[in-house]
C-alpha cells in the first residue's frame, strides 16, 4: 500500500497525476481527443505534447506558488 504522496499503483506521486490532469485538460480544450491525437502526424503530436507540457509546468507552478502562499499566511 502507498503513501498518501504516491498512487499505489503506480508509485507516483500526486503532482505526477495533476500533471496528467492538466495535459488532458489542455488537449480537450484543443478538441483533441485519444482517437484523434493518434490520427495526427507525429510532428503534430510532439508539437501538442510541448504545448500542453508547457501549459501543465504553467499550471503546476500556480498551484505551487498558492500553496506557498497559503502556508506562509498561515505560519506568520
Amino acid at each position: 500500500m502507498g503513501t498518501p504522496e504516491t498512487n499505489p499503483d503506480t508509485g507516483e506521486g500526486p503532482q505526477s497525476a495533476l500533471e496528467r490532469k492538466y495535459i488532458q485538460e489542455y488537449l480537450f480544450n484543443k478538441g483533441i481527443n485519444p482517437e484523434k491525437f493518434g490520427q495526427l502526424t507525429k510532428e503534430e503530436q510532439h508539437q501538442l505534447m510541448r504545448e500542453a507540457s508547457q501549459y501543465a509546468s504553467l499550471k503546476l507552478a500556480e498551484v505551487e506558488s498558492r500553496a506557498k502562499f497559503r502556508h506562509d499566511i498561515h505560519t506568520t
